[in-house]
């Protein structure tokens, strides 16, 4: 009862409910209905990405404690708030627009576990969340921009450039991120969930699902970075052949 009356999901909620709105009827009110949806959980995310990686790393900063199965600070607590907020109106916005996107719509459903049991359950474990929230989303505001100018390149000659100028460095990092950096840490975290001082304050079922979801959620990343990367390679290549040509 404490969680839910000290919760700052309900205003983190609202404000990302106005931000789509906004972006919805206003922003992208002159924008195909077709993209219009898209183009607004975009508009989200940006408010969300950059400033959960800033939020986070400075949750961490403060906490006294480093540990995979250490105490979760207020700081942290707000962090995951602001998260689950964000995932829930996204979530509801696929749920509305694209029901049949199942692999999103799947994917915000398992974030949200391991957000909610992080918060609301285990009390524990937050460290390793946000050091995974800080790797997924430091590419939120070149995925972001990215995914705007390709909604638009077929029809503006900015947004197109603007797509292929931005792919490279965006896969770069995406790569680093995802392909490198991330199952790292998760090999880190796996095994430390395992170990008996976890076990003692995060029941098993919990450690063992968070794992499946985040292996899960990287294995899906590196077949999204790279079809991306071969996407990109064969179009510079018919690029390539129609100037020779």
């Amino acid at each position: 009862m404490e969680i839910i009356s000290n919760s700052m999901f309900p205003t983190f909620f609202s404000i990302f409910s106005v931000i789509y709105i906004i972006g919805y009827f206003g922003i992208f009110r002159n924008w195909s209905q077709k993209i219009r949806p898209e183009a607004s959980s975009c508009l989200i995310s940006l408010f969300h990405g950059s400033p959960a990686v800033i939020l986070a790393i400075s949750a961490l900063r403060s906490q006294p404690v480093w540990g995979f199965a250490a105490p979760n600070s207020s700081a942290e607590n707000g962090v995951l708030e602001f998260s689950i907020a964000y995932f829930t109106m996204d979530l509801i916005h696929y749920l509305i627009f694209t029901p049949q996107d199942y692999l999103f719509i799947a994917h915000h459903v398992a974030t949200l576990f391991v957000f909610i049991t992080c918060r609301c359950v285990t009390l524990h474990g937050a460290f390793s969340v946000m050091v995974l929230l800080v790797f997924a989303e430091i590419t939120s505001f070149c995925q972001n921009i990215w995914t705007l100018a390709g909604l638009r390149k077929d029809d503006s000659e900015l947004a197109r450039r603007v797509y292929w100028v931005l792919s490279p460095p965006f896969y770069a990092l995406y790569t680093v991120m995802r392909v490198v950096a991330g199952p790292l840490f998760f090999a880190m975290m796996s095994a430390s969930l395992m170990k008996r001082e976890a076990r003692d304050v995060m029941p098993i079922w919990i450690s063992i699902s968070w794992i499946v979801v985040v292996g899960t959620a990287i294995m899906v990343s590196w077949l999204w970075i790279w079809n991306n990367w071969m996407e990109y390679f064969r179009a510079r290549k018919v690029s390539k052949e129609k100037k020779e040509g």
